[in-house]
């Protein structure tokens, strides 16, 4: 099997794994109503996964560095597995939360694991395409995951996604026995040196945008379901389709937003995507009674969010060179984090307040990613201005 071959499986694991965490997201009035709780208790499973996976992916990744890539795969695999099957089997709201924290976990470090894989088994002038191709896999599962699953549980049941993707992920584990090659681990990097990371400003503001970027996201997108049936009033049906269309506006979205990075620059290309995401959550709080309105504002959200996060992607690779591995591995927890505490206030403010009212809560999280991106802007510009200072004494 060609090395790309092997490139699309590692891919396809990491939609499926991918789809595990996102899933959710489209089903959360039906597994509130499954499990006999609220709308925002049920959020709450969303913030754990989150938060298991941006901790303890690390954790896990440290303690695991030096085993057998393909072994670690294969266990990491049939863990998520039993955490697929025990949501299914166990009764109950708590008992469903630790089978959570279980997909969570094994999704985190099968993730890193596949793109480690695809690193070492790509050629040398693809490696950066095929490490995008993994990642797209996980993008995937949010464009097509979320809505595909809105509708085979809204025909089958929920119970039915989930068993269904335990399965496929037994038949790709026969097929990674048989296709990807054993190879070894890497040197582990302890937590203190990725955290210490954090001690140079722009790192920090770096990373920060990523939190309030992705704050403001889990605030609004976790409950996105249930504001789009309760408030908007879409149907079953039409929500699906519109689930679809906010994905592949964030594919569109992803893509132009590396484009403008490359031609325009990243910060340029922040300022713009942050602004015209502000200005789309705004323009939702006042045309809920407009399912056609709502419509076009969720995709230009959607779009102009994701392109926020292409950006940011090549924005912490080239920040810190001699760390930009190190700088996109906090990039993913920063990612986790934010959105496990995007779900969290979301379920607060769902709770407390009202439903409708996470789309201003998400519009100050964006607010706040602007002025960290601005305070970035000008850290750098104070910094360029400080060299060529420094270099006109020396010469």
């Amino acid at each position: 099997m060609s090395n790309t071959a092997k490139i699309y499986i590692l891919a396809l694991i990491s939609f499926l794994v991918g789809t595990s965490q996102y899933i959710i997201l489209g089903i959360l009035d039906k597994m509130a109503y499954a499990l006999g709780v609220s709308i925002c208790a049920a959020g709450q499973l969303i913030t754990v996964y989150t938060l298991a996976y941006a901790i303890g992916t690390p954790i896990l990744m440290v303690l695991t560095a030096k085993m057998e890539r393909r072994k670690l795969l294969i266990y990491t695999l049939f863990v998520f597995i039993l955490g697929k099957l025990l949501s299914v089997i166990v009764p109950g709201y708590w008992l469903f939360m630790i089978a959570r924290i279980i997909m969570a976990l094994s999704t985190g470090v099968a993730v890193v694991t596949v793109l480690s894989i695809a690193a070492k088994i790509a050629p040398a002038n693809k490696k950066a395409s095929s490490i995008a191709s993994v990642v797209m896999g996980f993008t995937a599962s949010l464009i097509i995951g979320v809505p595909i699953g809105r509708f085979i549980s809204s025909t089958y049941g929920w119970k039915f996604v989930f068993i269904g993707i335990a399965l496929l992920v037994l038949l790709v584990i026969l097929i990674v026995l048989n296709t990807i090659p054993k190879m070894n681990g890497g040197v582990s990097i302890p937590l203190t040196k990725q955290i210490a990371l954090f001690k140079k400003p722009k790192n920090a503001l770096a990373l920060s945008i990523t939190f309030f970027i992705m704050t403001g996201y889990g605030i609004i997108f976790t409950y996105l379901s249930p504001y789009l049936v309760k408030t908007v009033g879409m149907s079953d049906h039409l929500l699906s389709i519109t689930l679809l269309v906010l994905g592949v506006a964030s594919l569109f979205g992803s893509k132009i937003g590396g484009l403008s990075a490359d031609k325009r620059g990243v910060i340029f290309t922040l300022k713009r995507g942050l602004l015209v995401n502000i200005t789309s959550l705004v323009a939702l709080s006042f045309v809920s009674h407009s399912i056609i309105v709502v419509f076009i504002i969720l995709v230009v959200w959607s779009f102009s969010g994701w392109s926020l996060g292409a950006t940011q992607q090549y924005n912490l690779a080239t920040i810190s060179p001699e760390s930009s591995d190190v700088m996109l591995g906090l990039n993913q927890s920063m990612m986790q984090l934010g959105f496990a505490v995007g779900a969290g206030l979301g379920g607060i403010i769902v709770g407390q307040i009202s439903l409708s009212s996470i789309v201003w809560f998400s519009t100050v999280s964006v607010v706040f990613a602007s002025f960290t991106t601005f305070g970035l802007s000008r850290f750098l510009t104070k910094k360029v201005v400080n060299q060529d200072i420094t270099v006109e004494k020396g010469a």
